[in-house]
C-alpha cells in the first residue's frame, strides 16, 4: 500500500468515527487529516522524481561506460594495438609498425623495401614484461 493510500485510509477510519464536529478534538483531528494527505501527496511527487532522476542518472551511466569502453578499452587489453616507431638501418627512415608486425620479428621499410628484423629477446625497453624474461633467461 502506498502512503497516499494509507493517507486515505486513515481519513477513512476517522470519518467512520461519526466525531461531533464542534469539539476541539474532531478539529484537531482533521488539521492533522489534512497534513497527513499534503506529507503523503509530498512524498508520492518525491518518489515520482527520483525514479525519474534514477532513469535519467542509469541512462548517463550506461554512455558513461561506453565512452570509458571507447577511449580505454583497446589501451589496456590490446597491446597489438600499440604503435612502434623504428628507425630503417638501410635508409635511415623513421618508419612505423603495429604490434602485429613486432611480435611477428619481422617488417618491410615502406621507405626501402629492406627486410627488418625485431629480436624481442633482446629487449631492453625496463617494462615489466621484458623484465621477466630477462630473469627467465638467467635461470
Amino acid at each position: 500500500m502506498t502512503v497516499t493510500e494509507k493517507a486515505a485510509y486513515l481519513r477513512g477510519l476517522a470519518e467512520g468515527l461519526d466525531l461531533d464536529e464542534k469539539k476541539d478534538e474532531t478539529k484537531l483531528f482533521k488539521a492533522m487529516m489534512d497534513v497527513i494527505d499534503d506529507l503523503a501527496l509530498t512524498v508520492s511527487d518525491l518518489e515520482d522524481e527520483l525514479a525519474l532522476v534514477t532513469e535519467q542518472l542509469d541512462a548517463v551511466d550506461e554512455d558513461l561506460d561506453e565512452l570509458e569502453q571507447y577511449v580505454y578499452d583497446d589501451e589496456c587489453d590490446d597491446e597489438d594495438d600499440d604503435v612502434y616507431e623504428v628507425e630503417c638501418p638501410a635508409c635511415g627512415e623513421t618508419v612505423y609498425f603495429d604490434g602485429e608486425d613486432i611480435d611477428a620479428g619481422f617488417a618491410e621499410c615502406p621507405a626501402c623495401g629492406e627486410k627488418l628484423e625485431f629480436d624481442l629477446d633482446g629487449c631492453d625497453c625496463g617494462c615489466e614484461d621484458c623484465a621477466g624474461d630477462d630473469e627467465d633467461d638467467k635461470d
